[in-house]
């Protein structure tokens, strides 16, 4: 495995486990005071999403929603969180790394269906 294999591995893995996990307001940059939060609270599929560079949804053939796929990096890695398949996905080069999560403890889904269904 190349280092850049290695690197894209590791960025998509790490990716994967803080939707796992969670993502801490002190972690994330965010100011907690400003959401009424602990700095150590778990930030909302919202505030996650607020960085997001594309959404694409996946809709079943009577619109309903099915899960989407968003950009969160762009130009060296392209990498992207696939709600459906419950993956992270990155692509550098001719290298690709995928990475599987089972939780989301953000709500990033729950959040992208609002929002998909806010827009219909």
């Amino acid at each position: 495995m190349s280092d850049t294999q290695k690197d894209l591995q590791s960025q998509v893995q790490a990716i994967a486990e803080r939707i796992n996990n969670g993502i801490t307001y002190e972690d994330a940059g965010i100011d907690h005071k400003e959401h009424d939060a602990e700095p150590t609270a778990i930030i909302s599929g919202w505030d996650y999403l607020e960085d997001a560079l594309d959404i694409e949804y996946r809709v079943g053939s009577d619109m309903s929603y099915k899960g989407a796929e968003v950009l969160v990096t762009f130009g060296g890695p392209n990498i992207w969180i696939d709600t459906k398949h419950k993956c992270v996905r990155g692509a550098w080069w001719g290298d690709s790394a995928v990475a599987h999560y089972t939780d989301d403890a953000m709500g990033i889904d729950d959040a992208l269906e609002e929002l998909y269904e806010s827009g219909r």
